[in-house]
């Protein structure tokens, strides 16, 4: 058994219903699960004989980000040349040939690189969305490295089954036959999913997206998945050229290609989302449908802006995502937040004013200044990064600091150039407005995998090292 004390934070924003904020609050964990929230003077007695007192006098609390949707083997093609300019389609042609070349060893070494990238950055949770198995490539790659590591997983088992010669996108070779997909699916998920509270590694069933899967692999994956009680997800209505194919294919929108197949429900999360009209939305809130939104990776690739106003005020579970390392070309969740709650307010200012405000036409001001109901604020987007991801996820035992719940904990050190002028004034929404900060310490299911900034479970520079060898490797044999 053991004890953590956090001392005396300068602010914790628990991010629970009320979205309480405590100032020179502790915070005090046993084993894996928080038992005490509250003032100095109300702490049990043992927790001032903790094994480890972290004094937060100068910090910033918050429970861990949460990050909804990854492609970690991306990270050894960041910023690669001949894609830079390219937006999503012409992006992947250029790419599948260079990922064809993947090993076992490059998804490991990618996916701890982009791991460590994201628990510098306060992340303690994240989701991966590995669809390509080649040169023996498989998910176990994911899962080992993610356990080496020290993060909180959820891996799904992507999949692509329609190649070029069937009218999908990616090359013949990179695809799977729908048999195996589905048994190896299946073999995955009874060999690492876990359901119960605090589970460290939960396994996703996600057929890669409407352009390289069949409707048939697609329904028969909703069926496999709540037979086995594991959740759904894929990519959905990312770009214009994404809805152009589901109209010309199928005949119909891309909500309504997933609400055909099964894939609507509270078991379900999108990636992107970016083309959602009104009455998607409406359909997606109906269903409790959640949405990965990936602010820097729709920017990236042209791709537009989701209306995640729109969606939060119909009442769409909403996570943050960083995408793809190739399409972000960073992993940085503060970042992420900092960029969805700036995008959100340009989005605004080029709505028709008829869309800017909610029905009930509440109005609210600050400073003598309207402020409308419809508008997105820095506690807004870290609530969808935390409590919004942890729902997305279909995880209620993370995504807050309360009572009972799991220590997913992240310390910002606030006396830091990023914060100077800023936290003295809001140390919450100076997180995002301000320049991103790495975090100072990670709390993982009550592990200490970051202190003072620097990565706890593993040596990075030779990891950084290797993974640069083999990303000089992947692409130069392309």
């Amino acid at each position: 058994m053991t004890t953590l004390l956090i001392h005396n934070a300068h602010t914790l924003a628990t991010q629970n219903d009320a979205r309480t904020e405590l100032h020179n609050a502790c915070l005090f964990v046993r084993d894996n699960c928080i038992e005490y929230i509250g003032p100095a003077a109300g702490l049990p007695p043992e927790a001032l004989q903790a094994d480890e007192v972290i004094d937060a006098s100068h910090h910033l609390v918050l429970p861990g980000l949460v990050n909804t949707h990854h492609h970690m083997y991306q990270s050894l093609t960041r910023a690669v040349p001949q894609v830079q300019n390219a937006e999503l389609f012409g992006w992947l042609r250029g790419l599948y040939p260079i990922w064809a070349g993947l090993t076992p060893e490059m998804v490991q070494v990618s996916t701890q690189v982009a791991m460590a990238e994201l628990l510098l950055s306060g992340c303690t949770t994240s989701s991966d969305h590995l669809y390509l198995y080649p040169n023996g490539v498989r998910l176990d790659d994911s899962i080992e490295a993610a356990r080496e590591i020290g993060m909180r997983f959820t891996a799904t088992r992507g999949s692509m089954s329609v190649g070029q010669s069937q009218g999908g996108l990616p090359p013949d070779r990179l695809v799977e036959s729908e048999d195996f997909i589905l048994k190896d699916t299946q073999r995955v998920i009874e060999a690492f999913h876990g359901a119960g509270f605090g589970a460290m590694t939960q396994v996703a069933v996600a057929p890669c997206s409407p352009f390289s899967v069949s409707r048939d692999l697609m329904r028969l994956s909703a069926e496999l998945a709540r037979s086995q009680g594991v959740r759904l997800h894929t990519h959905l209505a990312e770009n214009d050229h994404d809805l152009a194919y589901s109209r010309e294919k199928f005949g119909c929108t891309p909500t309504q290609y997933a609400q055909d197949l099964g894939w609507l429900g509270p078991d379900v999360w999108h990636a992107h989302c970016v083309k959602l009209d009104d009455a998607g939305i409406s359909l997606f809130a109906a269903s409790k449908t959640g949405v990965a939104h990936c602010p820097c990776s729709n920017m990236r690739l042209a791709s537009g802006i989701a209306p995640v106003r729109r969606m939060l005020d119909a009442g769409v579970p909403v996570g943050l995502g960083v995408d793809g390392s190739a399409s972000n070309d960073a992993a940085h969740m503060v970042n992420e937040a900092r960029q969805a709650l700036l995008l959100a307010r340009v989005g605004r200012s080029l709505q028709p004013p008829e869309q800017r405000t909610l029905p009930s036409g509440e109005r609210k001001t600050f400073f003598g200044c309207d402020l409308g109901p419809s508008e997105m604020t820095a506690r807004d987007v870290l609530h969808m990064a935390t409590r919004g991801g942890a729902q997305v996820l279909g995880r209620s035992d993370i995504g807050q600091l309360a009572l009972g719940l799991c220590a997913d904990i992240v310390l910002f050190d606030l006396n830091t150039l990023a914060f100077a002028g800023g936290a003295v004034h809001d140390a919450v929404a100076a997180l995002l407005l301000c320049a991103s900060p790495q975090v100072d310490t990670s709390i993982v299911n009550g592990r200490v995998v970051v202190r003072n900034g620097r990565l706890a479970t593993l040596e990075l520079a030779p990891l950084v090292e290797r993974h640069n060898r083999l990303a000089l490797q992947l692409v130069g044999a392309a």
